[in-house]
């Protein structure tokens, strides 16, 4: 379901964020505060002791592959879901309390939308609904709905859905955004006209939390980065901080020209990870790791050494054993 509460009102942000520094002002609370946060369902441990802390004005991404607990963090944030341990605070109150007050707008992939309504109908039912919302002219400019307003929203596209969607999330004027996967079914530039309005929406120091498959989203657009795998989180940094995780290059060769066996009996190689048809070595010293590459697998073909990106971070800190991994930053 998508949250736009009913009831909101709304704060004045520049009285709770010092928007140079980005801040919480005259020691604020924190936007978002988790501690030990834990939430399972039967025998499926979604979170699993989950301690985090973003303060006014960061914008920052969550990654993880499927079931790594992004969507059950974030409902636990809004007040959808209550935790079986741990405690979550937003701008230093009750989550639900938070959202009541217009100080958070969500986006979620699954949000319902009303049907058998224009995107025009239903957004001057859900404006009626807040104490002090957007105007609508800004809410259609900054979604960028203006083409398809008289359209109703079953026949919308899944983009357009996600505009509306992303629309919804700010009619609040909030404080905080959470977004799940909101570039979900846009093509490559509304994607990016997507996310230059979202920039341009949080200039004034609005905290955003938002989950993402798409790395290069993240490692453009957010300040820090939270990886989370099986429940936990296993890297806490800037995009070049977790990007520091994984050391030296990668050396990339076709996977149908030698096997992840032959590869991890040489010396010298990092970890082996198979990504589509290729197989990616990261190693420390690529130089060394190529010459007995080359040596060994004189059939290895395809070969390619590149710099460390956030993918192959991402592979490293998430392809790994169950067990709490070291974090960039202290997660607090």
């Amino acid at each position: 379901m998508a949250v736009h509460a009913e009831d909101m009102t709304t704060t004045n942000l520049h009285d709770a964020v010092d928007t140079a520094s980005g801040a919480p002002a005259s020691g604020g609370p924190p936007a978002i505060e988790l501690v030990a946060l834990t939430k399972s369902y039967r025998d499926v441990h979604a979170v699993r002791g989950v301690d985090l802390t973003l303060a006014p004005g960061e914008i920052v991404a969550m990654l993880g592959p499927n079931g790594a607990g992004k969507s059950t963090t974030n409902e636990l944030i809004l007040g959808m879901i209550s935790p079986d341990a741990g405690r979550v605070r937003v701008f230093g109150s009750d989550p639900v309390q938070a959202v009541r007050e217009g100080r958070v707008g969500a986006m979620l992939q699954a949000g319902a939308l009303l049907h058998d309504a224009t995107v025009r109908d239903l957004l001057r039912l859900m404006h009626g609904l807040h104490a002090h919302p957007l105007s609508l002219p800004e809410i259609v400019e900054r979604a960028d709905l203006g083409s398809f307003l008289k359209t109703k929203t079953d026949k919308l596209s899944g983009g357009q859905a996600q505009r509306l969607r992303y629309a919804l999330a700010i009619m609040p004027d909030p404080e905080l955004l959470i977004l799940d996967e909101p570039t979900v079914g846009m093509d490559v530039e509304i994607r990016r006209t997507f996310w230059q309005s979202m920039e341009d929406f949080t200039k004034d120091g609005r905290t955003v939390l938002f989950a993402t498959h798409y790395l290069d989203e993240a490692d453009a657009v957010a300040d820090r980065i939270v990886v989370l795998a099986e429940g936990r989180i296993v890297a806490d940094g800037t995009g070049a901080e977790i990007k520091s995780r994984v050391a030296g290059r990668t050396i990339g060769v076709a996977a149908d020209s030698v096997s992840v066996t032959q590869l991890e009996q040489l010396p010298g190689l990092g970890k082996i990870t198979e990504v589509g048809a290729r197989l990616l070595i990261h190693a420390s010293d690529s130089d060394a790791a190529l010459r007995v590459l080359l040596e060994r697998c004189p059939g290895a073909r395809d070969i390619e050494v590149t710099s460390a990106k956030l993918e192959d971070a991402f592979l490293a800190l998430t392809q790994t054993p169950s067990v709490p991994a070291d974090t960039t930053k202290e997660s607090s």
